[in-house]
């Protein structure tokens, strides 16, 4: 009487309690130099990252040929359907294709005052008061037939589109960031 059988799986528990028993008594304990005031911690600084652990840098004069590709096609559609957007004049579909960042940017007063300051608003005699008269009085006549002949590659998710006019010249149309699945205009 008073005997207690172990078993199969209590051995296996008390394996178990034995080897974090180690591992916890092993244990590296933090270490304090006294200087006469606080202790402070003694701390190993730990080697620098291989070279190769390094993060890469982007560079878009690496970007594969492919890849190249595959953004511009990617882009091409994005400002075809934004061409479409504009053509309807949905500024609500407008405003989505838009970075937060950006549309903050076009609504400011500042930036009002100067879109409304360019000959063109100045000639038809238009003060622009919000980004919903932007949209109406720039983006509507000046992007609704936007065609994109190049790209740039700012960043491995950042673009410059660009359009060649008939004289030769490359005119940056949008700079867009890809955000998730979709593009967006950051300036």
């Amino acid at each position: 009487m008073g005997e207690i059988q172990y078993t199969k799986g209590m051995n296996k528990i008390v394996i178990f309690l034995i080897i974090g028993f180690v591992l916890f008594c092993s244990c590296k304990t933090e270490q304090t130099v006294k200087t006469g005031s606080s202790p402070e911690p003694v701390l190993a600084l730990a080697p620098p990252p291989p070279p190769s652990a390094q993060p890469e840098v982007f560079d878009p004069d690496k970007v594969s040929q492919e890849l190249f590709e595959l953004t511009k096609a990617d882009v091409q559609r994005f400002i075809e359907n934004l061409n479409r957007t504009i053509r309807i004049k949905s500024y609500s579909d407008w405003k989505f294709a838009l970075s937060d960042q950006y549309f903050a940017e076009i609504s400011s007063p500042a930036f009002l005052a100067q879109a409304s300051g360019s000959a063109a608003m100045k000639s038809r005699q238009i003060v622009l008061k919000s980004a919903a008269d932007y949209f109406k009085y720039v983006v509507v006549p000046s992007r609704a037939n936007s065609r994109v002949d190049d790209i740039e590659f700012v960043t491995e998710t950042r673009v410059k589109a660009f359009t060649v006019s008939a004289d030769g010249r490359r005119l940056r149309l949008y700079e867009l960031e890809r955000v998730g699945n979709t593009w967006k205009i950051v300036d």
